[in-house]
């Protein structure tokens, strides 16, 4: 079984609830409340320039120059593609870049930017990419779960858009190599020991994650 394979396992209640709640089941049949998308995504606007400071930091926490490059590229993908991307989504649901930067940070999001930055600050590479790994790894399986779905795709689906660009493959791409990465660090600095503590971080920023979508998801229910 496979260190990332391990994680999951270990944290299979908090992997259930993030991965297979209901704002993404609701994002697969077109239901989800237009007020709970539009506060997701300008929260989500927010947290990829946090996550695109815990990517920096990434590099200057590798203790190795294919470390560095890898985490440059995990940067570059967020300010260059990814939020380029995010924006022209937002575009299409009357949100522009002012907006969004004006939105004020929701505590979801806070909590969670600030528990990865802090598993960054505390521990080692590892640490931190596993803190990471819910986000990154976790959004490619759930995009692809979706997209199998029967409504995903029709085009009277508002979301399926945000459902293709995390099942394309180039996002799927970007999942794979950040797992392969993990893998590789994981091979080269958990022990038993260590794993158990790497675990904990790997439930806590789950949760997290099924927070955001807890927030989003409530954000629709006061409008309904």
């Amino acid at each position: 079984m496979s260190f990332f394979q391990r994680l999951k396992t270990e944290a299979s209640l908090e992997w259930r609830a993030y991965t297979e709640h209901p704002f993404t089941d609701r994002l697969a049949d077109g239901s989800l409340p237009e007020a709970a998308f539009r506060h997701y995504l300008a929260q989500d606007y927010l947290f990829l320039i946090e996550f695109a400071r815990a990517y920096a930091l990434s590099v200057y926490k590798s203790p190795k120059l294919a470390d560095m490059h890898e985490g440059a590229a995990g940067l570059a993908a967020i300010l260059d593609v990814e939020m380029n991307l995010h924006v022209k989504l937002c575009a299409g649901w009357g949100l522009s870049p002012s907006d969004l930067e004006q939105t004020p940070p929701a505590v979801e999001m806070l909590a969670y930017t600030r528990y990865v930055l802090d598993a960054g600050m505390r521990g080692d590479l590892l640490a931190l990419k596993v803190a990471l790994a819910p986000c990154v790894i976790g959004y490619a399986e759930i995009a692809m779960r979706l997209a199998s779905r029967p409504d995903a795709n029709a085009a009277t689906n508002p979301y399926r858009v945000w459902i293709a660009e995390y099942a394309g493959m180039p996002y799927q791409e970007v999942a794979a190599k950040a797992r392969a990465h993990l893998e590789r660090l994981a091979d080269r600095y958990s022990t038993p020991a260590r794993e158990v503590e790497l675990i904990a971080v790997f439930k806590e920023a789950t949760r997290l994650e099924a927070d955001f979508w807890e927030m989003g998801w409530r954000a629709g229910q006061r409008v309904e």
